[in-house]
């Protein structure tokens, strides 16, 4: 499985599987123009853990481990989710500013390791 991230606002999203993963809707998109596949806001960071990360590239290497330590609790869950993908590639997509700093990479890594 190939898995590509891409921001929700941008053109040219990749064809594929498109799941949002942000726990929070992004501003001014509507579902229809989403054109989801699905939503896949369980597997987003929680809310403690959003709000104290905020985006702070400072605490970008602290919020990895934390992340990653609610995703291996949550793996079950993220196995689910993989089994809904039919197609060759997976899209997640979020809606973060910053394209580097956010969960969506993350999350991908962690997933190409279930999939591999």
């Amino acid at each position: 499985m190939n898995i590509k991230i891409h921001r929700i606002y941008d053109d040219d999203v990749p064809q594929g599987y498109r799941a949002l993963v942000d726990r929070l809707w992004p501003r001014g998109i509507s579902k229809e123009a989403a054109h989801l596949d699905g939503h896949w806001k369980d597997l987003a960071p929680s809310n403690g853990l959003r709000i104290w990360f905020g985006h702070d590239p400072g605490k970008w290497n602290e919020f990895r481990k934390r992340y990653l330590d609610e995703l291996r609790t949550n793996k079950h869950r993220a196995q689910e989710h993989l089994k809904e993908v039919d197609r060759q590639n997976l899209v997640l997509l979020y809606g973060a500013k910053d394209r580097k700093h956010n969960h969506a990479h993350v999350l991908k890594d962690f997933l190409a390791k279930l999939t591999s």
